[in-house]
Order: C-alpha cells, then structure tokens, then sequence
C-alpha cells in the first residue's frame, strides 16, 4: 500500500473508533425521551433542540469526514470494512458500563480485525470519483426504495431496521465516490450525488435510532455493518473501478466474509436486553443507566 492508501485506512480506522463511540452515545440519547418520534420529521425537530444529539451529531460528523477521506483513497471494499471496527469499540464502550467482554467476544474483535488484514493486504487500487447520469438515476432510485422499506418501521426489530440503516450508509458511501470537485459549474449529476451523500445519512441515522430503541446498541449495529459492508462492495467492484492485486481475489473475499461474521458474531454474543425506557411505568433496569 502506498502513502495514500495508509493515509486512507488510518483515516478509516479513526472514524470507525468516533462511529463506535457515537453509536453508544446515541443508544443513550434515544433512551433519555419517553417515546421516541418515529417519524423522521419529529426526529429532526427533536433532535435539533437535543444538545445530547447535537454532541453524537458532531462526532459523526467528523467521523464522516474521516471516511470520506478512506472512501476517495481506498476501494469501497476496504473503506467500509473499516467502518466495521465501530462495532468492537462500540461493544466495548457498552461493555465498560454494562458487563466486561468475554473470552468469545474478544474472539469476534479477533475476526473482524483480521478480516481488515486480509482486506488491506490484497486490496488494490480505488476507482477514481465519477459522475454520470447512471449513477445519479441509481441513486435516486435506490432513495425512493428506501424510503418505501422505511414505511415498514412500525413492523420491524432492531435487526430489520439495522438492515435499512446500513442500506442508507451503503448508498451514503457510494454517492461520496459520485461527488467530483467540479472545476465550473455544477453539474445536475454531481449535485444529485452530494444530495444523496445528506439524504440517505439522515435516513440511515434516524432508523439506526429507532433500533437502538428497540433493543441494545449490537443488535441494531451488526445487521448494518452487513449492509453498509457488502453492498458498496460489490458496487465498487462491478462498476467503480475498485481493483485488487492479482491473483488475491480469495483473499479479500475470505477477508470480506471473515470481518463481517466477526462483526455479525459479536452482536450476537455481546446482545444484551434493551434498558427500560426512563419514565416507562412498571418497567425495571435490566442493565446500568448510562
């Protein structure tokens, strides 16, 4: 790997340790209200007067930042695999308060770090920022089909909305590789990206929010690492360019395969029952207020 490329996971990694934080911060800001607003609108309201939320905000934010830096200098593959720490730290975070990790947790942190190896060692070089009237289309369509899963919330576990929670990331992630720094103008198709990149962060976090609600901070974390993982995968590679050395395609799959199972793994392991609602009548602590 080259200056950039290291450049790139460091700034990826770092993220991931600000995403893992935030997520812990967030699960206890959702849980600070008696009722969460479970539509996006009361979300947004909610939250702008939340300075609780502004704080987990500002720590995505810079985390995102972070990522878009690994997202322009490595292949999605790569970028979004380091997205997958978030989960050891996040599960750490939590197990600090709650409950210390197990020999099988440390053994998840274990797969996904080494997945990450695997995934750096055969990595090739990133697709360069593109924009063009199919990818906006795409992105576009892949924004209404989100927001039709979205109407499904009131149906779903913490699982189903970590799926559309990633799926929004996933689309948040690629639309970042369709923002070219235009050199006059502003073309349609770049502007439809940068939109894209806002829209479906804002989506993804109010899901990923609602279920945090709905049970611990793994639960919800796991199923969207999956889909913020594979899905840009597989666009990077099958459209954007991304490349990987010669003949290591094995490797980067088995790297791919092994970091998710390990992040999948830890949100089964380190799962632990949602803590009561503050102010649910009738309802006990099952784990310390945070």
């Amino acid at each position: 790997m080259g200056p950039l490329e290291l450049a790139g996971l460091g700034a990826g990694l770092l993220g991931a340790v600000l995403f893992g934080v935030g997520a812990v911060a967030q699960a206890h800001g959702v849980r600070r209200h008696p009722a969460p607003p479970t539509d996006l609108v009361g979300f947004v309201r909610r939250s702008v007067r939340d300075p609780w939320t502004l704080l987990v905000l500002v720590a995505y934010l810079l985390g995102f930042l972070l990522h878009v830096v690994a997202i322009w200098w490595l292949p999605l593959y790569l970028a979004q695999a380091t997205v997958a720490m978030a989960l050891p730290v996040a599960a750490l975070a939590q197990r600090h308060v709650e409950a210390p990790l197990g020999r099988s947790h440390w053994g998840s942190v274990a797969l996904v770090v080494g997945g990450l190896v695997l995934l750096a060692a055969g990595s090739g070089a990133a697709g360069a920022t593109r924009s063009d009237p199919l990818l906006a289309a795409a992105l576009a369509g892949a924004a209404l089909v989100l927001a039709a899963a979205s109407l499904a919330r009131h149906h779903l576990g913490a699982a189903g909305l970590g799926c559309l929670a990633g799926l929004g990331y996933a689309g948040s992630a690629v639309a970042v590789r369709g923002v070219e720094l235009p050199r006059s103008g502003l073309p349609l198709t770049t502007l439809t990206c940068a939109l894209a990149v806002p829209a479906f962060s804002l989506v993804a976090f109010w899901l990923y929010s609602l279920g945090m609600d709905r049970a611990s901070v793994s639960s919800a974390t796991a199923p969207m690492n999956v889909g913020q993982t594979f899905v840009p995968a597989l666009v990077g590679v099958a459209f954007l360019g991304d490349t990987v050395r010669p003949g290591w395609w094995w490797v980067v799959l088995l790297g791919l395969v092994v970091s998710t199972w390990g992040a999948v793994r830890l949100g089964r392991s380190a799962d632990l029952t949602r803590p009561a609602r503050s102010g649910a009548p009738g309802s006990a602590e099952v784990a310390p207020r945070r």
